[in-house]
């Protein structure tokens, strides 16, 4: 069995929430970046010894917030020795946007893991992009880059669409079902 972690900062609850939703689906392990953007050096030899890691973040100002710049900048350390070299990496944003510059936070997620010497999961889902569709089916955002979710600012964390929680249960089960190609 895969060991996979999803490292995730959470502003307001709502990427909290679909990390929970991430993890729950394949039995990863959590780690959160604090609100200073650090993470204990147990949790980083936990992302060390994972065959997978998944980034989770908002999107704030079509980037990441400035905490996971902080812990993307602190893994040099791990970037210097190849520590994560040929890992398996993935990760999910959400805004409170339909589209919110989304696509730019999972470009800059996908270049740290390239920088790693990793090697990304698409989301491999077809979007729902029928006159039918709502916001309950599943990658109703359209993404193929990884997991996008909408959490309107006026919405709690437990309003997050059903067909976005969906979609990301599904990209947890595509990552571990890739990273146990590789590794198992």
């Amino acid at each position: 069995m895969t060991k996979i972690a999803v490292v995730y900062y959470s502003g307001y609850g709502h990427t909290k929430v679909i990390a929970e939703t991430f993890a729950q689906a394949i039995d990863a392990t959590r780690i959160e970046i604090d609100q200073k953007g650090d993470i204990t050096e147990q949790d980083w030899q936990t992302l060390d010894q994972a065959d997978a890691i998944v980034f989770g973040v908002p999107t704030y100002m079509a980037s990441t917030p400035w905490q996971f710049k902080k812990f993307a900048d602190d893994s040099s350390k791990r970037w210097f020795t190849r520590a994560w070299q040929d890992k398996i990496f993935g990760g999910f944003t959400n805004s409170g946007s339909l589209n919110g510059d989304k696509q730019m936070t999972l470009i800059q997620l996908q270049a740290l893991a390239f920088q790693h010497g990793g090697l990304w999961v698409s989301l491999g889902i077809l979007p729902s992009n029928t006159k039918a569709a709502t916001h309950n089916d599943i990658n109703y955002m359209g993404s193929f880059g990884g997991a996008m979710v909408q959490s309107p600012a006026d919405a709690s964390a437990d309003e997050i669409p059903q067909g976005d929680l969906d979609t990301v249960k599904a990209y947890a089960i595509r990552i571990q079902s890739i990273s146990n190609k590789f590794v198992g």
